[in-house]
């Protein structure tokens, strides 16, 4: 035997090929990951405006929602803007109860909501709550849900059914 290393052979005696990546080719891979991880993540950032714009969508839903259980339980149902969020209230023999139940709850606003404007049509008078009465017709209203993004107006045709604008 000579001082050189053996070689790995096949079954036929000739030279394999050495298996493995290059430094080059590793490189090569590890950059085309991080672009398509900072991609990934770029996607997943919501748009602060779309934030405001559901929770005005979710906040109509519940007022429908409030409207119909007003007229159920033949008691009016008041929704209040409270300090850094909103709450509901049923009216009582001994006068406003808050709600307790899972759909009308106390509920931290979410979207980045730091403002609520109330107002009637054809008044300019800004009220400090909303009230759903027994029957199912009711006034048009505006509530407008301020945040630094931008606002987001509910507006109430007075039949009981709220859109966003």
């Amino acid at each position: 035997m000579t001082g050189k290393a053996l070689r790995h052979t096949g079954a036929r005696g000739e030279a394999q090929p050495q298996a493995g990546f290059t430094l080059l080719e590793m490189l090569v891979v590890l950059v085309i990951a991080g672009l398509l991880v900072s991609l990934a993540s770029l996607q997943l950032t919501r748009n602060p405006r779309t934030d405001l714009n559901e929770e005005a969508q979710r906040l109509a839903l519940l007022f429908e929602s409030a409207g119909d259980e007003a007229q159920v339980r033949a008691r009016p149902i008041a929704w209040q803007p409270v300090n850094g969020g909103f709450r509901f209230d049923v009216r009582t023999d001994d006068g406003w109860r808050p709600l307790r139940d899972d759909l009308f709850r106390a509920r931290r606003w979410e979207g980045g909501v730091t403002n609520v404007e109330i107002q009637f049509a054809g008044t300019d008078k800004s009220v400090g709550r909303l009230v759903f009465g027994t029957e199912a017709i009711d006034a048009p209203m505006e509530i407008t849900l301020v945040s630094p993004v931008g606002r987001a107006t509910i507006v109430g045709t007075g039949n009981g059914r709220y859109q966003v604008r």
